[in-house]
Formats: structure tokens, sequence, C-alpha cells
């Protein structure tokens, strides 16, 4: 696995593949797929967490189905900006991955991501709980690639 910085990520991937965004969580995975052309991310799936390396066989089950060539890891920063132990714990699940395959990764800070995706579904589709209990974790996948993608743009 290779780290980069998210403008390089590009540059290690084919042209015309889409990337998928990663929302670790401690029980589940939300995945988004962007298109092939990296402008719109969408929410893909959710990945139930049990043991590393079947999350890990999961994962690269859905990124072969996409022709996906890179990961968004969402990196959940303190609010200071600071590492704590969740991002740790997203560091050291990119590095696990890479002894199992080679992908390029990028982290993006993922604060508040998920607080931005609950109030959205609550004041912007009038979403029950129980529902939102079954796409919030996509949708801040979703919205940590798509953070990404708009940032390379500009």
């Amino acid at each position: 696995m290779s780290v980069h910085a998210l403008p390089d990520l590009a540059a290690h991937c084919p042209p015309g593949t889409p990337w998928l965004g990663l929302d670790l969580g401690s029980k589940t995975i939300g995945v988004a797929a962007s298109d092939a052309t990296r402008m719109i991310a969408s929410p893909f799936e959710v990945i139930l967490r049990t043991k590393f390396t079947d999350d890990a066989h999961a994962l690269f089950r859905l990124m072969d189905s996409r022709g996906a060539t890179a990961l968004v890891i969402g990196l959940p920063l303190n609010m200071d900006g600071s590492e704590g132990p969740r991002a740790q714990s997203s560091r050291a699940f990119a590095r696990n991955l890479d002894r199992l395959r080679d992908i390029p990764v990028a982290f993006w800070d993922e604060r508040l991501s998920t607080s931005a995706v609950e109030r959205f579904l609550i004041d912007d589709m009038d979403m029950s709980r129980a529902r939102r209990g079954e796409v919030v974790d996509r949708n801040a996948a979703a919205w940590i690639l798509q953070g990404a993608l708009d940032s390379l743009r500009g």
C-alpha cells in the first residue's frame, strides 16, 4: 500500500477508474464509490465488521466488482486537528490491508461527517431514526469521498 497525499493519488491509478471511500466504524464499514470520472460519490454498501481478514476480503470483492483502483479512508481527527485512538485505528486498518493487497490509499479528514449526514437525513430528507440507521454509514462514506473529490477540483 502506498499512502499518498490526496492530490498525488490520481497519479498512482489508471485513468477512468473509480475510487472507493470508507467510513470506518467499530461495527460497520460504510463504503461509497465514485464514478469513473471521479466527479460524483455515491453511497454503495455497508460491510458488517466481523474479523479483519473477512472484512478486507469483503472490501476487495467490492473493489473488484466496481473496478476501483484506490481508497479514500476517512481519518477521524480530533476537533483540534490532532490524531487520537480512532485516527490511529484507521491508519492501522490501512497498514493491515497492505499486508493483503497493494492498494493506493489517501486519508481524508472526516471530522463531523456522520453528524453532517445525520443532520441532512433529518432536516432535508425527514428520515426516521430506524431508516437513518440503515443508510448513515454508507452516506458518511459518500460524504468523505465527495469532499476528497471536490478538493481535487479546487
